[in-house]
């Protein structure tokens, strides 16, 4: 480890010594076990210098093995207010190289903890800066999409640059996050993450080394930004083709695709897969990285010729009809660019 820390007592102590316990509505599971928290921090290959943000730190754990690193900063975003004296002792320990914040991460601004001079334009190295945590399993997946949203915006933290990412999930998120072509767990999810992101599986970690224990394991996952996204569509493109056609997932892609569109546009659906060659009869979880790309590349298309076509829901009533409002009941596709 790069760096020493003085001695304190334990992480259990202290979860004893302020009467500290997991809040099942918050879905809190600690890692109080300081040889996974330290295998933890190596997934990071933390180098000199580097700043981090850990989201949900709870009793510090995680915290502690990231002080023992070479990272020159570590902030940490804790929502729970139980938790800060316990991480307000760490960071009088850390001389100086902790800052604690009270707040959620959904609307803290992460970006905000990192120095402006580590930015590094899009397409260079990767900055010196990581975003960590052992996420609450009940909020991993809001908390993901919105990270995603923001890479694909370049926004938030990743106004920086390419920041990547390890954080824990419930393994079968995990297997989502990671899922090939074919695979039983390919969903919505796969292809929102894998076309802005390289997904790395890390480590196994089995529920019984949480405190308490879930009935569920969990892994270890890096995300580091991609270059160049695979699908070159705006983030709601992608999120609504993807939710659609995943929707029916041992149906034939042509029935989820024709809740993209309100009923007048009912002949946009065939055109959809004759433009982008996509074969409708497929299912969901076949299709390649490139086959999507074409979908969303044509939705997209179908979207600027009809403005409003990309706020349609079909679940809502008021959507749908002002969308049969504003487009011919007959509506000729030849017209369609």
């Amino acid at each position: 480890m790069g760096s020493r820390l003085p001695p304190m007592p334990k992480i259990s102590e202290i979860v004893k010594m302020y009467k500290l316990s997991a809040t099942k509505k918050l879905s809190q599971n600690f890692l109080l076990d300081m040889n996974v928290c330290h295998k933890f921090v190596k997934c990071i290959s933390v180098t000199k210098g580097m700043y981090i943000c850990e989201v949900g730190p709870g009793p510090g754990g995680i915290t502690r093995a990231l002080l023992e690193s070479d990272a020159l900063k570590v902030h940490v975003i804790e929502k729970d207010s139980r938790f800060i004296p316990p991480l307000e002792i760490l960071r009088a320990a850390s001389g100086g190289r902790l800052e604690v914040h009270l707040g959620d991460a959904k609307h803290f601004d992460i970006g905000g903890t990192f120095p402006l001079d580590y930015s590094r334009p899009w397409l260079r190295n990767i900055p010196n800066m990581n975003i960590v945590g052992n996420l609450p399993f009940n909020v991993s997946l809001g908390l993901l999409l919105q990270w995603l949203e923001q890479i694909s915006n370049r926004s938030g933290p990743w106004r920086h640059g390419r920041v990547p990412m390890t954080l824990t999930f419930q393994h079968e998120v995990a297997e989502r996050l990671l899922a090939e072509k074919n695979s039983e767990h390919r969903c919505r999810l796969s292809i929102m993450c894998q076309h802005l992101c390289k997904v790395r599986y890390r480590y196994h970690i089995p529920g019984k080394v949480f405190v308490p224990p879930p009935k569920v394991h969990a892994a270890v996952v890096n995300l580091e930004p991609l270059k160049i996204p695979l699908i070159n569509q705006s983030f709601p493109v992608v999120q609504k083709v993807t939710a659609a056609i995943f929707h029916y997932r041992q149906k034939h892609i042509r029935r989820g695709a024709k809740d993209l569109f309100p009923s007048a546009m009912t002949g946009l659906v065939d055109e959809l897969f004759r433009l982008s060659d996509v074969d409708p009869t497929h299912r969901s979880f076949t299709l390649t990285m490139e086959e999507w790309s074409r979908l969303c590349d044509t939705y997209a298309n179908f979207c600027n010729e009809y403005p409003r076509l990309l706020d349609y829901n079909y679940r809502d009533p008021n959507s749908r009809l002002l969308m049969e409002e504003t487009v011919p009941v007959s509506l000729n596709v030849s017209d369609v660019k």
